[in-house]
C-alpha cells in the first residue's frame, strides 16, 4: 500500500524502504547492549538512518535518535514519553523545513506529537495519550490528499498530487497506531495490564 501511494510522485519503493527501516529498528533493539532506553533509541535511530531509503529513512532515524536525547529512566511514564517524542520532533525539524501543509510526513508527525503532549499532561495515561496521538496522525495523513506537494520528488508535479495521500504521512500514521497498540496494554509503572 505504501509503495502504491509512492508511485504518484516517487519511485514506488516507500513500502520497501519502511520495511527495511522497521527491520533495522527491530534488529537494533533486539541486539542492543545499551545500558539505558535513551542509548538504545540513539543506536536504533542510527540503524534506521543507515537504511538506503532517501529522506524517509533519514528523517525517521533522526526522529528515533532524537527521542534518545531525553533520559527515559526505568519506568515508562506518559510525560517522559511526551518529552521524548518532542525531542525527536525537534531533531527532525532541524533537518527539514517541511511543516504542516507541505504534504510530507510532518503533516502526521507534528499533530501526533502535539496530541500526545496534551493528553500526557499530569494525570494522563499512556493508553489515552497514544490513542490521541494515533488519531491525530491519522487525521494529518488523511489531510494530505487535499494538499499540493511542496517537498521531495513529487513537488514538480504540482496540482497533480491533489487527491493523493502522502506516503510519508501515512507511514507516520501507521507508526503511531503501532505505538498505540503496543502501549495500550502497559500501565504507568511499565507493567502489562
Amino acid at each position: 500500500m505504501l509503495s502504491k501511494l509512492d508511485t504518484v510522485g516517487g519511485d514506488g519503493d516507500h513500502g520497501a524502504t519502511m520495511t527495511r527501516a522497521m527491520e533495522a529498528l527491530e534488529i537494533a533493539i533486539e541486539t542492543q547492549s545499551a545500558k539505558s532506553a535513551s542509548a538504545m533509541l540513539k543506536d536504533a535511530g542510527w540503524a534506521v538512518m543507515n537504511v538506503d531509503g532517501g529522506a524517509s529513512s533519514a528523517l525517521l532515524g533522526t526522529f528515533v535518535s532524537g527521542m534518545g536525547d531525553v533520559e527515559m529512566g526505568e519506568e515508562l511514564h506518559a510525560l517522559t514519553l511526551a518529552d521524548s517524542f518532542a525531542s525527536g520532533l525537534r531533531a527532525v525539524m532541524r533537518q527539514t523545513r517541511a511543516r504542516i501543509g507541505d504534504k510530507t510526513m510532518m503533516d502526521a508527525l507534528i499533530p501526533a506529537v502535539e496530541a500526545f503532549r496534551r493528553a500526557a499532561l499530569p494525570g494522563g495515561t499512556l493508553g489515552n495519550a497514544t490513542a490521541m496521538a494515533a488519531a491525530s496522525a491519522e487525521a494529518g495523513a488523511k489531510s494530505t490528499s487535499e494538499l499540493i506537494t511542496r517537498y521531495g520528488r513529487a513537488r514538480s508535479l504540482g496540482e497533480r498530487t491533489l487527491g493523493h495521500l502522502d506516503p510519508g504521512a501515512v507511514s507516520i500514521s501507521i507508526l503511531f497506531a503501532g505505538f498505540r497498540d503496543a502501549l495500550n496494554s502497559i500501565d504507568e509503572g511499565g507493567n502489562h495490564v
